[in-house]
């Protein structure tokens, strides 16, 4: 479903990525792990058009999109969620759902909103409020829920747990599961190796742009070595 075949990407000068190769696959749950400022955000900016790739291949549903530009990506049915959420806080809830509806695609699972307020019940309870009166997690969901609308068949969650209290944490990782068995490609990026464990079946590790390690996140518990040297504080 998504494959980067040896990316490199820079900003400017400043080289972030080198020689990048990972894949996910229809139904899968891969998370790419690694400490602040390893590449891991630019990897993701890398492969929705954000950040144009200086070498290598990436391919998304049997097709090529490394020249291609972020909204001709995303019309081909690639979901992302960045870091910073970008809600549009003057819209309600029903606002911002709808400026991310895109039509039905072949083959990827056919969201509205009702089926969306039963995966984030939260957003339910709250169609009319404004996106600058939620709260940091409940935009969160609301940031999910808008790129589903967009009915894609792969979707890109840039650190999805980050900065939100556990009970929200707890949410997060039923919706990443409940997207798996809808047949979603899911990749995101964590510091969280607890939440990765939780939702992730495979991981890579990125460390100073260069990918260190990829296996199951079960070959990853037991390589004590691999976690304290790559992810440990």
């Amino acid at each position: 479903m998504l494959e980067m075949k040896s990316v490199n990407s820079a900003y400017g000068r400043a080289h972030i990525l080198y020689d990048v190769s990972l894949t996910a696959e229809r139904g899968e749950v891969v998370v790419l792990l690694g400490r602040n400022g390893a590449g891991k955000s630019t990897t993701l900016k890398t492969l929705i058009g954000l950040v144009p790739p200086l070498a290598g291949e990436i391919s998304f549903d049997g097709r090529r999109i490394e020249r291609l530009e972020p909204y001709q990506i995303a019309r081909l049915g690639l979901g992302y969620v960045p870091e910073e959420r970008r809600i549009f806080t003057d819209l309600s809830v029903m606002e911002n759902l709808e400026v991310g509806k895109q039509p039905a695609r072949v083959g990827a699972p056919q969201w509205t909103t009702q089926k969306l307020f039963g995966l984030f019940p939260n957003l339910a309870r709250m169609r009319e409020r404004r996106g600058a009166h939620m709260s940091g997690g409940e935009q969160q969901m609301l940031t999910i829920a808008r790129t589903l609308m967009g009915n894609p068949s792969a979707i890109l969650l840039d650190e999805p747990s980050e900065g939100l209290a556990p009970v929200i944490v707890e949410q997060m990782v039923k919706t990443i599961l409940e997207l798996k068995q809808e047949g979603l490609c899911v990749l995101l990026s964590e510091q969280n190796l607890h939440f990765a464990n939780l939702v992730a079946d495979r991981a890579y590790i990125i460390e100073k742009g260069h990918i260190r390690y990829q296996g199951t996140m079960a070959e990853l518990a037991a390589n004590e070595q691999m976690r304290s040297t790559y992810l440990s504080v």
